[in-house]
């Protein structure tokens, strides 16, 4: 990978945290990676600050790159690779982040033989901890989906699913930072209620998250083996666990996910 040159389509959020765990992790040197937006303030910043090279001209970026990486909306998807049609040969590979658009759509789209990639990464590739799903298209060689999850684990960590689950991935970890959010929120809120300050309660709601997440991990242990850990009898813990499923907290979530995976489909079908 070293020698290969990594080129954005795209240099948003995830674009550009992307950029910076794909140089942090040291799979590519900073010039080796291009970058095309449209708002070329950003672009500029983006120079200074990680040694890339930039353009406001796709094509330009197109032309200098072994692999793309597609950072737009789906929304402006479309009009991108009508541009970008003849530019993308079969010996560059195309990896792309926009949500619930199948891969029929860019094979369809570009030209016969193009090799693609699809995934779904999520918001906290912002902190190297991303929780990204590959799945790899007809033309794409295992020396492809090996590149994708090499730059996808610069950034946290990536599996390879068949595309039947990539809106099963976007309803999960896709749209699952927005749903840990509101509990750190309330975790913290109900510390507030007991009498603690508001800065001492959020650090201690978001270190429990990612302690929690950090054991399930590392230990392999199931879920409910690791509440069972933490939960004595008559306890403080097992108060607490009732009150979430007198809530529905389990239904709750699940729902979330099914409700988020449902709407990835129907995004896909537009």
């Amino acid at each position: 990978m070293t020698n290969r040159k990594i080129g954005f389509i795209g240099a948003g959020k995830m674009g550009s945290a992307l950029m910076q765990g794909i140089i942090k992790a040291e799979i590519v040197p900073p010039e080796n990676i291009g970058a095309s937006d449209v708002y070329e303030p950003f672009l500029k910043e983006l120079q200074a600050k990680l040694g890339i090279r930039v353009s406001t001209d796709n094509a330009v970026i197109v032309r200098e790159s072994d692999i793309l990486i597609l950072a737009v909306k789906p929304q402006t998807l479309g009009s991108v690779l009508a541009d970008l049609r003849n530019e993308i040969t079969s010996e560059k590979l195309v990896i792309s982040i926009a949500a619930g658009v199948p891969l029929s759509t860019y094979e369809g789209a570009l030209l016969e033989g193009t090799r693609v990639v699809r995934v779904m990464p999520n918001i906290a590739a912002t902190v190297s901890e991303a929780a990204s799903g590959i799945s790899p298209g007809k033309n794409a060689t295992p020396e492809d989906v090996k590149a994708a999850l090499e730059i996808f684990s610069a950034v946290g960590t990536a599996v390879q699913v068949p595309e039947s689950l990539m809106d099963a991935v976007t309803g999960l970890s896709g749209s699952g930072p927005a749903f840990i959010f509101p509990v750190i929120e309330a975790m913290a809120d109900g510390a507030v209620l007991e009498g603690m300050d508001r800065k001492s309660a959020l650090t201690l709601a978001a270190q429990t998250v990612l302690g929690a997440a950090k054991m399930a991990l590392e230990t392999g242990m199931h879920p409910g083996e690791l509440k069972d850990m933490v939960t004595s009898p008559a306890g403080t813990t097992i108060q607490g666990i009732h009150a979430l499923e007198e809530a529905g907290i389990r239904a709750a979530f699940m729902n979330a996910v099914i409700r988020a995976s449902e709407r990835s489909k129907e995004l896909g079908k537009k």
